[in-house]
């Protein structure tokens, strides 16, 4: 099947979706009759549309927006942070505490917590927990939480304390037990191999939070319905209780002409990646734009020093020098997406302004370019030893308009003489190039999470390696340096030296030239003025606890 009839497939089963829901969905009126107060009312079915399917329900793999805009819903979490100051606060552990080195940590929990099979949240299972996201089980294809470093035991105190140990101060891990990664289910679904926690199976995933999973078509749905006996959110958020709504049905979308066109002509109440191009017909048409930070890794090139074109620091400084990263901005993207002026985003914890080092300069590209031994060829591109200066970027699908934004990069590194190709692959070839810095020198990505460590997240070896500082083929690393930063941010107890760390990494990948900051990307949402109380979690996914409908 070709791509374009595959898409039309894609879209029309997605159409018939929607026209099926509407159909049979008038209790998308709220069973309450004062609904025009501007009071919260409860009732009523929220039709949402996804961009795209959900891979996993595993928490550690909870990253993927799809995910977590599901986990964030569906499971509740120890500690909860506040999406506006990033405030750490208790949800489900009412108060803990951390020793001197950070690597002893105990939290007393809230009495009264069940799962949704009627099992107790107690102790005994939030160890459980822990000890799957901080240690993995390869056997059953379980990873280790990225949120998580230096994971030793957990020590079960009583029944509503626990307590977990750390073979190294791990800073970090307070406010990891805030994220969805550290999403608490249910002593049988710790049980579940990775295929048991696959799309297939969503229905028998136990969480405790707001929602369940009662229905799913693989790829194409998801019934989210509430629990009637909720009453443990965190006590810092306005509602308590159980969730206003009734239903969430959530319609997998993958086509922006259709899920915008739903949008606009009532077929849908709020969808999520509403593309630069499309936010002022959504705006004009009525509709409000929702479009949080997601308060990490800003949306960035990662220049893989390693390969053989991009070891000569010039070169890497050249093509920082060569792209007006504004005017992709006025381009491609809408004041949604401020351009960037450091690797992290200007709201995440840590944030020092490194701009000065991602200055747009043609001029001192070519300059740079020419002191490397690259001369301009016949056909406008530089050649090196009758070598082309060509560089390789991978396109990043999930990020909003790569391929546009690459593409705009392409044309702006041309005019110094760069060949900037795009690498557009099927999942398997992509998963297997992107770990080679001679087939796919530069990356394009980035991260949410609001702690420091999403800056080892993101280049540290062990954990997504976007620099590839570690070669997979021989094992050995390129900069040790960087290694050794990247650890201090993790490893430090010391809140005021932790944020110290930070800034050492950022100054250092600038000055070293590793990555070219584009945005700092924000999740786009579009919903009808009916859909009251929109809110998110601290890196914009979407929660539905204190949504209502005032239709």
């Amino acid at each position: 099947m070709s791509r374009s009839i595959l898409r039309i497939a894609v879209a029309s089963v997605a159409a018939t979706a929607l026209l099926a829901l509407t159909a049979c969905t008038g209790s998308t009126n709220p069973t309450s009759s004062d609904a025009s107060t501007g009071e919260p009312v409860t009732g009523g079915t929220l039709v949402y549309l996804e961009h795209q399917a959900h891979t996993t329900l595993y928490p550690p793999s909870a990253g993927f927006y799809p995910n977590g805009g599901l986990a964030n819903n569906v499971f509740d979490r120890l500690v909860w942070q506040d999406p506006e100051t990033l405030e750490l606060k208790p949800w489900i552990a009412t108060d803990w505490e951390v020793n001197a080195d950070a690597t002893v940590y105990t939290f007393n929990l809230r009495d009264g917590v069940t799962f949704s099979d009627g099992s107790p949240l107690d102790a005994e299972v939030v160890a459980k927990n822990f000890d799957l996201y901080g240690l993995g089980d390869p056997e059953r294809g379980l990873t280790v939480s990225e949120a998580i470093n230096n994971y030793d035991r957990s020590e079960v105190v009583d029944d509503d304390t626990v307590t977990f140990h750390f073979s190294a101060p791990a800073p970090g891990f307070l406010q990891a037990t805030s994220t969805n990664n550290s999403g608490l289910v249910s002593a049988d679904t710790l049980d579940f191999t990775l295929e048991e926690f696959a799309p297939g199976n969503s229905t028998n995933v136990i969480g405790s939070g707001p929602f369940t999973i009662t229905d799913e078509t693989i790829g194409t749905s998801l019934t989210l319905t509430a629990r009637e006996d909720y009453d443990w959110a965190a006590p810092d958020r306005a509602h308590q209780g159980r969730a206003y709504l009734d239903e969430i049905q959530i319609t997998v979308t993958p086509e922006d002409s259709v899920r915008v066109g739903a949008l606009t002509s009532g077929q849908a109440d709020y969808i999520r990646y509403v593309e630069a191009q499309d936010e002022e017909q959504v705006e004009s048409a009525g509709f409000t734009i929702y479009a949080p930070q997601t308060n990490g890794v800003d949306n960035h090139l990662s220049l893989r020093f390693r390969s053989g074109i991009l070891s000569d620091i010039r070169v890497r400084q050249a093509l920082i020098a060569g792209i007006d990263r504004e005017e992709l901005n006025e381009v491609i993207y809408t004041d949604n997406y401020p351009v960037a002026t450091s690797i992290l985003s200007q709201g995440a914890l840590g944030y020092v302004n490194t701009d000065e080092y991602y200055a747009f300069d043609p001029d001192r590209a070519e300059s740079l370019l020419d002191e490397a031994g690259w001369t301009l060829g016949a056909d406008g591109i530089r050649e090196k030893d009758g070598e082309p200066l060509a560089i390789v970027v991978s396109e990043a699908a999930a990020q909003p308009r790569s391929f546009e934004a690459l593409t705009q990069i392409s044309q702006q590194l041309k005019k110094i003489g760069v060949d900037f190709q795009i690498l557009r692959a099927d999942a398997g070839t992509f998963a297997e190039a992107i770990r080679d810095a001679e087939q796919v020198p530069v990356s394009n990505s980035m991260v949410a999470r609001a702690d420091l460590d999403v800056i080892k997240s993101q280049f540290y070896s062990a954990n997504r390696n976007s620099l590839l500082n570690l070669n997979y083929e021989d094992s050995t690393i390129g900069d040790d340096k960087l290694e050794e930063l990247l650890r201090a941010v993790a490893s430090e107890p010391d809140p005021a030296k932790r944020l110290e760390n930070s800034a050492a990494v950022q100054v250092y990948v600038a000055e070293q030239a590793y990555v070219i900051p584009l945005f700092e990307e924000p999740q786009v949402y579009g919903a009808a003025d009916h859909v009251r109380d929109v809110s998110f979690e601290s890196v914009a996914r979407p929660s539905f606890y204190e949504v209502w409908l005032d239709k």
